[in-house]
Parts: structure tokens; C-alpha cells; sequence
């Protein structure tokens, strides 16, 4: 699920920067290194919207660099359990598939699909099929997570296609 979050973020600016376009040095510095992340306490951070504010900057001894605390709001994707998502299948083995969705990689389960649909090692491409469905990769289908696992930096998502209205997608 998507949410907009207040976060905080620590920044380090060398004193090369330090001067009339610093500001824009810190907004690019705080684009660098939190979009495209995965924090375990909120989830993906896909996007800053908004700064909202920078802290006064500090000298550290020694080094002669600043810090800023800044303030921003941001968009974040947190996965979970029970939740139903739409994805693209990117590898299709004898044991399940995986799928993305967006930057969340999820495993399904052989077990985890519906019992009319078994793995053919014969086609071109490795794929899950029943009468009406085959899956392969570059499939989109719709997955229920059945579980997640969340690290430091990095969520681990399974999931099923074995209830009502999930599978392919019609497209």
C-alpha cells in the first residue's frame, strides 16, 4: 500500500558547496539518497513530493563538513500480509514464479497455485498452464501476499493465486 510520510533525514555537505546555491545542493543530496531505498520501518521510498524543512547546519570538528537535518514528505510503498497487488511474472522455474511489483520482488509457490495448473518444461518458454490461463514470463497477474519478511534494508514478499479473482489478467 502507498503512503505519504513525514520522514527526517541527516545530510553531509562538504565545504566546496557551502555558498549561494546550497540549497539546491542539499535538495539533489536528498534525492540521491533516498529515492529508489528501502527503509524497514516505513517501506520503499519512491518519491520526495516535498522538503519541508532544513535544520541550521552544524560544523563537525575535524572534518570542516555541515550536517543538515532536513524534513521532507514523501511517497512510500509498504507491503502487507492479506493485501492484493497487481504484477509483471519475471521468472517462471518447476518450483513457482517470480513477479515485481514495482520495486517488491514476490515468490509463488508451485503449492500456491491453483491445481488445474501444472509446470511445462516442453513449451519455448517455461510456464505454469491450465485449460483457460498460462503463465510465462512477462505475465500480468494478480497476487494475494500470503507473507512478508521485513529486513534492515530490503522487504521479502510471497503470495497465492489460488483464491477467487486472482491469476492472469485479461488484458
Amino acid at each position: 500500500m502507498f503512503f505519504l510520510k513525514d520522514l527526517t533525514h541527516t545530510i553531509t555537505l562538504h565545504p566546496s558547496y557551502f555558498g549561494p546555491n546550497m540549497q539546491s545542493q542539499l535538495k539533489d543530496k536528498l534525492y540521491a539518497d533516498v529515492e529508489g531505498t528501502c527503509s524497514g520501518q516505513y517501506g520503499y521510498i519512491i518519491t520526495v513530493i516535498s522538503i519541508l524543512n532544513f535544520s541550521k547546519g552544524k560544523v563537525l570538528p575535524g572534518s570542516g563538513l555541515a550536517e543538515f537535518r532536513v524534513k521532507y514528505q514523501a511517497i512510500v510503498f509498504k507491503p502487507y500480509k492479506g493485501e492484493v497487488l497487481d504484477a509483471v511474472t519475471s521468472s517462471v522455474n518447476k518450483l513457482g514464479f517470480f513477479a515485481d511489483i514495482g520495486p517488491l520482488q514476490v515468490f509463488v509457490s508451485a503449492h500456491m497455485l491453483p491445481n488445474d495448473m501444472r509446470y511445462d518444461p516442453n513449451s519455448t518458454l517455461p510456464c505454469f498452464a491450465s485449460d483457460d490461463q498460462v503463465i510465462q514470463k512477462d505475465t500480468q497477474v494478480r497476487i494475494k501476499l500470503v507473507g512478508t519478511r521485513i529486513d534492515a534494508k530490503e522487504i521479502f514478499a510471497i503470495g497465492t493465486i489460488k483464491e477467487d479473482y486472482l491469476g492472469v489478467i485479461s488484458s
